[in-house]
């Protein structure tokens, strides 16, 4: 469905000197410099698969989907999307996509939600009995008839991405990009929008590259990630695999009414331990030790706390996918 193959941005930078005397010199002989915004990432995408895209601020991810959506040419490289070139006869292609720019509405602000959709009804050129059905279909997934008579500028930011995600998929793309689509939402609207996700996904086949900072969306929606960093790509393949070679630290959990426990319990002496390999977080009588089950095994931790202080409940945590991701940033890995 989607290939990606050794795409590279690249970006030209004005650097001014300061004063009169640099704006001069910036108008008649600009100093340029050259920005990789991405450099030589390839991946693929299968028919139906919800694919999570993601990296700190500043990675390229939206570079990345500005590419493949048709916004920028790439610099050198390739994309493809069901056997086009965005790039290419942009306006046969955009029937083909729907977009969710997170916080960056598609909407017209002082139209009734509605109204709107019989605008973009005509835009992507859809038969009224299709169009029917799918704001029926739309209407049953999102839940859209509560305010769909509103303007759009009354909506709440949870109506808003709703309605926006409906706008993207009204003429029933193949593919959908989600960029934060859940960004500043509370709980229970996340929920509803990764459930409308999924339903979607899976009734209709719809491919989803889904870029978020809500480590939660890619564990709830994804099975498989692309994550870039600095313009590359430093891990492709499934969460459970990432967890599996990245995901040894561990948290071990437990109350005790002891007292001097750091006297007590001297994990770094015992198992030879670094600052990066343990971390211990005391509040009052509760207890979290976070260790990198790769250097101490869990029974060895386990069997050492048990005996050296009186312990009242335990409890120990895998590490989860943020965790992993933060490690990962923070050594810098090349996968």
């Amino acid at each position: 469905m989607i290939q990606v193959n050794n795409l590279r941005k690249e970006f030209k930078k004005t650097i001014k000197e300061p004063g009169l005397k640099g704006s001069f010199k910036a108008l008649f002989r600009p100093n340029i410099e050259k920005v990789v915004a991405v450099d030589n990432i390839s991946f693929e995408v299968a028919d139906g698969e919800i694919l999570g895209f993601i990296g700190p601020n500043g990675a390229g991810k939206s570079t990345v989907i500005k590419m493949l959506t048709g916004i920028l040419t790439p610099t050198s490289g390739m994309c493809s999307i069901n056997g086009t070139i965005p790039q290419k006869d942009r306006k046969n292609y955009v029937k083909e996509i729907g977009v969710v720019f997170g916080q960056r509405t598609q909407l017209w602000w002082d139209l009734p939600l509605r109204e709107t959709y019989c605008v973009l009804k005509e835009i992507y050129e859809v038969p009224d009995k299709k169009f029917t059905k799918r704001m029926d279909f739309l209407n049953e997934v999102l839940n859209l008839n509560d305010f769909i008579t509103s303007p759009v500028r009354t909506l709440s930011l949870g109506q808003r991405m709703r309605a926006d995600i409906a706008a993207s998929l009204l003429h029933s793309p193949k593919v959908i990009f989600l960029d934060e689509p859940t960004i500043g939402l509370d709980v229970v609207v996340k929920d509803n929008i990764r459930k409308a996700i999924v339903q979607i996904n899976k009734e209709e086949n719809t491919t989803v590259i889904l870029t978020t900072h809500d480590i939660a969306d890619i564990e709830l929606l994804s099975k498989r990630i692309v994550m870039i960093d600095k313009g590359n790509k430093v891990f492709e393949g499934k969460i459970s695999d990432l967890k599996t070679k990245h995901g040894q630290m561990r948290e071990l959990q437990f109350d005790t009414e002891d007292k001097n426990i750091n006297a007590k319990l001297n994990y770094k002496e015992k198992f030879k331990l670094s600052n990066d390999e343990l971390e211990i977080k005391i509040d009052g009588p509760s207890v979290t030790v976070r260790f990198n089950s790769a250097a101490v095994p869990v029974s060895d931790m386990l069997s050492y706390t048990l005996t050296s202080i009186s312990v009242n409940d335990i409890a120990v945590k895998d590490a989860d996918i943020e965790e992993i991701i933060r490690r990962l940033y923070k050594e810098g890995a090349q996968l």
